[in-house]
């Protein structure tokens, strides 16, 4: 049978191990100094190997998507130089002309150099094996072995061992076991290597099927876990990630061991793969072989993960290129997670087949029996309590049972036999236009969607079959479909089924304690099957070019009739496709302090209903974008946002004035101080209306408690930290003689404690004073609430202010914490808004993110000479969006154009970094 480097084509150009044998065979031929003969050698192996991976790395180059060819044609590299520095040891560092028997000694490839496939940077695991304990002059070839492999700067991983020692070694543990399952011959003695690999499949491997295929799917489930239990992860680690060549080699290995194949081919005539399925596996094995071997070459080391910074350049070499609405690099890791989504649809059909193997009559393989027997299959069949078809046919029948499967399945908690999703998968294409015309597979789909079972799980096994995307083609266009920044975590398509799947988890009650709001809001909604297909389909048209909400909107206006939707329904869910992003932008980037803010937003809203809808909408799909997106802060400015506007919303123009609203807090504060009224009604007369309506009760009793013991003490400057929980940041305050600048530098010191600032309230008192309110978080969008750290803060703070170091030399010289972001490009831009607030300028700054952008920001703003009200910052992954309301040094809105322009020319030079003037 051929093996892989028999298919290689043209093997010497990439080594002639005759030509190289002749070398170090004529190599000081009169020496014995074992010392200088190595260094000969190793100089002669080196440029022969540094030749070969130059040959393999040009024909990659020229064929970028031969991956299995170019794994095959590095392991073929690697047998080559093994045999070489084998010969070169044995005949002339250690020769011995009589060998006994205990000295026979065979090179045996293990693990993926056994397999037979390689990457530039792929560890060497290699046995050496004797028939028993190791003579001294083994151990001496062994030994010199391994040092002329590691002075070729080869990674090696490498056991010794007698024929004994592997045997047992290999009983007690799963890895040994697995490498030495895809053990291949590679030099030395041969009938060593054959005795052993029969002793292991005799004495190892026969009757033990069942322990290992248990074993290695509870390590896959494991794997799955440690690295994010989705394919669609857009940072994928291609090796041991979902979908990724892990799966399909423990594919491998499981057929491997319950039925002795010795290649992926034989698995057709087992049963275990159709033809057409073994294509898929090698069609999926030689793309992520490729995308491989080009990541090592790219990063230059043994890297698995497709980070951001190198898949634009392994798109380029790869050939991807742009098309309307899409780059290159989105059009490759499309094609990635489409490869992905492909290796776990074969690893479900293989499983089914081992599952068929070893399940007794009535149980399934490792599973338990099933309590009860449903009814109402309405055709459908169980096979050991999964859902079956009753014949082959079944789809072809009637494709509507293409969705009817899926809402069985749901209705009555069924998994999926898996032959049922091959099934599915493969009569996914009789879902014409007249099945999605068809009123009663529309009413089925909207059963699973909105269904009050587990709406996620069979929409991703709808998604995993093909069936979804032919069902809703607008929803097949985003199937796999990456978004090319750091904010997203995963694919359009997953994005989507998660944020469905969190909705579903809110209306239980299952996420209290993360959403109360939310959890609240849920059981007042009236349109139910409304928020569900607008959270279906808020991205729906991302990909397309153009704004994907704007596109979003008329998507959803033909496809809600289509599901059965009112004309009524079908307006509120376009209406909240278009407007998706309307209450995040309003609550992270707006002052919420500023009654326009509000009054704007809820005219945009118009009804408590869709207010109701777009919440639920907002929380979901900020959370479905990944770990870590969603925390306190973002809860609690939405959730102010929300009970603002409802108020606005239930009374009309009866609601509370900004004179009443600030007597009330007034009255609230003075009852939590316990100030006499004389004490109190000076302390009131010292704030500007604007810091009372701007603060909560609980700021100002802070505020006022710092003032009282600074003002009693006559400190120049007091600084207090205190973490926050409900916003989840720490509140600092800072009281301090006013003076120009005073922001920046503060905003700089707080960035070299190692926080960041999300949101600034400035206030100048009227006799002169500053205080400032600060809420910060640390690099990972925690709370700064270890003692050291803000003392650590506070120290900064008080150095900064007063001059203490030279603060712009040492922001330059901090190190940027994110060099991912260095991946994406991001003009900087300035948008300037005269109409957001009646008594401020507001200005918008969208940047890449990056070290002390904010202190830039706040420099050039104390450059134009302009007063700053509030700050409010928001990041998405590289992005920064920084929001500042500002004034002039009158108090007034800027108006004059030629400042304006001024203005938004400053901010952008300093958005881009240029180098401003150095403050004093």
């Amino acid at each position: 049978m051929a093996t892989k480097f028999d298919l290689l084509p043209h093997r010497r150009a990439i080594i002639d191990r005759r030509a190289v044998g002749d070398a170090l065979a004529t190599l000081l031929p009169d020496s014995n100094d074992t010392a200088k003969l190595r260094g000969g050698a190793t100089a002669i192996l080196k440029a022969a190997l540094d030749a070969g991976r130059a040959e393999i790395a040009r024909r990659l180059e020229a064929a970028p998507t031969r991956g299995s060819e170019t794994a095959a044609a590095y392991a073929f590299l690697t047998d080559q130089i093994l045999r070489l520095i084998h010969d070169f040891t044995v005949e002339r560092l250690y020769p011995i002309n009589n060998r006994s028997a205990a000295e026979r000694l065979t090179l045996m490839a293990v693990g993926g150099y056994g397999r037979g496939e390689m990457a530039l940077h792929s560890d060497v695991d290699i046995a050496f094996l004797t028939p028993w304990k190791q003579t001294s002059w083994s151990e001496q070839v062994i030994e010199s072995m391994l040092y002329s492999m590691w002075d070729l700067g080869l990674k090696v991983g490498h056991s010794s061992r007698s024929l004994d020692e592997m045997l047992r070694m290999a009983k007690s543990d799963l890895t040994i076991r697995t490498a030495l399952l895809e053990g291949r011959f590679v030099w030395g003695d041969e009938a060593l290597y054959d005795e052993a690999s029969l002793s292991f499949r005799r004495d190892v491997v026969s009757g033990t099927a069942k322990t290992f295929v248990t074993e290695k799917l509870a390590e896959r489930n494991e794997r799955h876990q440690r690295m994010g239990d989705s394919r669609y992860v857009v940072e994928p680690n291609l090796k041991e990630g979902k979908g990724g060549l892990r799966d399909l080699h423990t594919l491998f290995w499981i057929g491997k061991y319950v039925h002795q194949v010795l290649s992926v081919a034989e698995l057709v005539d087992k049963g275990l793969l159709t033809k057409a399925e073994l294509r898929q596996f090698q069609k999926a094995e030689n793309f992520l072989w490729a995308v491989r071997c080009h990541l090592h070459i790219v990063a230059g080391r043994p890297e698995e993960r497709l980070t951001f910074d190198v898949q634009p350049e392994i798109a380029r070499r790869m050939r991807y290129a742009e098309r309307p609405g899409k780059s290159s690099v989105e059009r490759f890791m499309q094609h990635y997670f489409l490869m992905a989504k492909r290796v776990g649809d074969l690893t479900a059909i293989f499983l089914a087949h081992i599952d068929e193997t070893f399940a007794s009559r009535g149980r399934r393989f490792g599973l338990p029996s099933l309590r009860r027997r449903p009814t109402k299959l309405d055709g459908f069949v169980l096979d050991r309590g999964r859902l079956a078809l009753p014949s082959d046919d079944f789809f072809v029948q009637d494709p509507v049972r293409l969705i009817q499967m899926f809402v069985i399945a749901d209705r009555q908690g069924l998994d999926i036999h898996p032959l049922a999703m091959r099934a599915a998968g493969r009569d996914a294409r009789l879902i014409d236009n007249g099945v999605r015309r068809d009123p009663r597979a529309n009413a089925l789909f909207m059963d699973v969607l909105t269904s009050h079972h587990s709406p996620e799980k069979v929409l991703r096994w709808m998604n995993e079959a093909g069936v979804f995307g032919r069902f809703v083609p607008d929803f097949g266009r985003v199937v796999a479909q990456m978004q090319f920044d750091m904010y997203h975590h995963y694919t359009v398509d997953e994005h989507s089924i998660r944020a469905i799947g969190l909705l579903s988890q809110i209306e239980k009650g299952e996420l209290k304690e993360d959403h109360p709001v939310a959890s609240q809001v849920m059981r007042g909604i009236v349109s139910r099957r409304v928020l569900y297909a607008a959270v279906l389909l808020h991205d729906i048209a991302k990909g397309r070019g153009g704004d994907h909400s704007e596109l979003g909107a008329e998507v959803a206006e033909k496809l809600c009739p289509r599901f059965g939707l009112t004309p009524a329904e079908t307006e509120t869910v376009a209406w909240l496709v278009r407007y998706h992003l309307a209450m995040s932008d309003t609550a992270f980037k707006r002052d919420l302090s500023d009654f326009k803010t509000i009054l704007d937003f809820a005219e945009r809203v118009q009804s408590p209903e869709r207010l109701r809808l777009l919440f639920c909408l907002t929380v979901v799909d900020i959370r479905a974008v990944g770990p870590g997106v969603w925390n306190s802060w973002k809860r609690q400015l939405l959730g102010d946002l929300f009970a603002a506007a409802e108020e606005v919303l239930r009374l009309g123009h009866k609601q509370t004035g900004r004179r009443e609203r600030i007597s009330a807090k007034q009255a609230q504060l003075r009852e939590r101080l316990g100030w006499d009224e004389q004490r109190f009604a000076q302390y009131i007369t010292r704030f500007p209306e604007a810091y009372w309506v701007a603060e909560s009760v609980d700021i100002l009793e802070g505020n006022a408690r710092l003032i009282e013991t600074a003002d009693a003490g006559k400190k120049a400057l007091s600084i207090v930290a205190a973490p926050d929980s409900d916003r989840g940041a720490t509140l600092v305050s800072i009281y301090a003689g006013d003076h120009p600048g005073l922001f920046y530098r503060i905003a700089g010191a707080i960035h070299l404690a190692g926080a960041n600032v999300i949101d600034a309230r400035i206030h100048t008192t009227r006799d002169g004073m500053a205080i400032d309110n600060l809420l910060v978080q640390d690099p990972f969008g925690q709370p700064f609430d270890e003692d050291d750290r803000m003392k650590r803060l506070s120290i900064a703070i008080e150095d900064a202010l007063a001059n203490r170091n030279r603060m712009a030399d040492r922001l330059l010289a901090k190190p940027n914490a994110r060099p991912r972001a260095d991946a994406f490009a991001i003009e900087p831009a300035a948008l300037i808004d005269n109409k957001a607030s009646n008594r401020y300028t507001v200005i918008e700054v969208n940047a890449r993110d990056r070290p002390a952008l904010l202190y830039a920001l706040a420099h050039a703003l104390f450059q134009a000479k302009v007063m700053i009200h509030s700050a409010h910052i928001a990041t998405y992954g590289e992005r920064a969006v920084d929001v500042f309301y500002v004034a002039d040094l009158t108090g007034d809105k800027i108006t004059s154009g030629a400042r304006l322009k001024t203005l938004e020319r400053l901010v952008v030079d300093a958005a881009a970094g240029a180098p401003a003037r150095k403050a004093a």
